[in-house]
């Protein structure tokens, strides 16, 4: 294999499944889709690790299934986290940089950043990335990047988007015990957004829904940056719990009849819902089944609105919104959405890559496509420190990163 191959890899670290994706990157940063997979996951709650080893088995079966694929052995990886306990937080810092001829340097951008900060995010929560909004340089407001701009006083307004330090340490445990550190840990909406959005999209205004198992993640852009993270704690599982108690059946059969018939189309369909299962033809009243769904639906998106009502972008996003995730998938959910919401909405998925994995184009994999793209930029970014390995090399620890990955912030 060309040894100046370098690969990039994201795991999405969802609470039903993890599913990755392994692109191997040339020289000039374009990559290629070499490797992709799922597998059941397990000791996750809510979007958030309860058991070490269940994730731990999910991941590294994951990774078994993806390696041989790609011929590479992945030591690192862009991860994606998920929880309530995701935030976002405003802030803003002001420092005096010399006189009106001091040209703006790395160091002064570092300590603008500093005092921003300072104070700012609780104690308990750990930085997972700080998006800035707009430079302020001696009064005149909308910079985007100061660097080389000369003036006496800079200030930065910016998003700090950060998460409860027991949720990134638990998941730093799991990364930790694979031997696979992480490039970064982001969000699953924001990850998403990286994977779906146009520059079009994200100029102008749109959110981006996350549909997952237990949780819906809610991102939002405008003027090119993300200016809002939030999560909802419900998500495609409760539609089957729903169904279960109602139904009167196991989760499985609820499954099944949510992935084959639940729609978020609620027609005049006076046909009941007919599932053989196992030798068995089981016999449900379509009104039941549509009751189920509409009720948690409607539950879903109501928070998901009063998110956007938090953060001012109720009925303000041009572009609407994006759904993905696996619960996207739902017949007719565009609709529901559009209706609940008051916006144009679409389903989200991820921007074609060179490379054969077709089936990595759905709703599900948008947050694994989109650490993919981070992981790329992570690896662009640091001038090719991922070279291929062996696949007879041991996998060392990385003890050393974790000391300086969990000091900072």
């Amino acid at each position: 294999m060309d040894e100046n191959l370098r690969y990039a890899v994201g795991l999405d670290v969802g609470t039903s499944h993890v599913r990755a994706v392994i692109a191997s990157v040339n020289k000039d940063g374009a990559c290629n889709v070499v490797g992709f997979g799922e597998q059941p996951n397990s000791g996750m709650r809510k979007g958030v690790v309860a058991n070490l080893d269940g994730p731990f088995m999910a991941i590294d079966k994951v990774l078994a299934e993806i390696e041989p694929m790609s011929g590479f052995t992945v030591k690192s990886a862009a991860y994606s986290i998920n929880g309530t306990q995701v935030m976002s937080t405003r802030t803003e810092g002001m420092i005096a940089v010399g006189t009106t001829e001091h040209a703006i340097n790395q160091d002064d951008l570092e300590r603008v950043r500093e005092v921003a900060l300072r104070g700012r995010v609780p104690a308990n929560q750990r930085i997972l990335d700080v998006i800035p909004l707009q430079y302020v340089l001696d009064g005149q407001r909308g910079i985007k990047d100061p660097f080389g701009m000369t003036g006496a006083r800079l200030e930065m307004q910016a998003n700090v988007i950060s998460t409860l330090a027991p949720s990134y340490d638990n998941l730093v445990k799991v990364a930790e015990k694979l031997n696979v550190q992480p490039d970064l840990i982001m969000p699953s909406a924001v990850a998403s957004a990286r994977a779906v959005l146009s520059e079009r999209q994200v100029e102008n205004g749109v959110v981006l829904i996350d549909i997952g198992a237990t949780t819906t993640g809610v991102a939002v852009y405008e003027e090119g940056d993300l200016q809002y993270v939030g999560v909802v704690p419900l998500g495609s599982n409760n539609i089957t719990n729903d169904l279960a108690m109602l139904l009167a059946v196991d989760t499985e059969v609820a499954e099944e009849i949510k992935r084959r018939f639940a729609t978020g189309d609620f027609g005049e369909i006076d046909k009941p819902v007919i599932l053989k299962w196992r030798g068995e033809e089981m016999s449900f009243p379509r009104e039941q089944v549509d009751a189920a769904v509409r009720v948690r639906l409607m539950e879903i998106f109501g928070l998901v609105r009063q998110k956007l009502w938090e953060a001012h972008y109720e009925r303000k996003l041009p572009e609407g919104a994006v759904l993905t995730g696996g619960g996207a998938k739902m017949r007719g959910l565009t609709k529901f959405a559009r209706e609940s919401l008051e916006m144009s909405v679409k389903l989200g998925r991820p921007v074609k890559v060179d490379g054969v994995a077709n089936e990595i184009y759905v709703p599900e994999y948008a947050a694994a496509v989109g650490l993919m793209f981070m992981s790329v930029e992570n690896v662009i970014r640091n001038g090719g420190t991922k070279h291929v390995e062996k696949k007879a090399h041991k996998k060392e620890g990385k003890m050393g990163f974790w000391q300086k990955l969990l000091g900072r912030e």
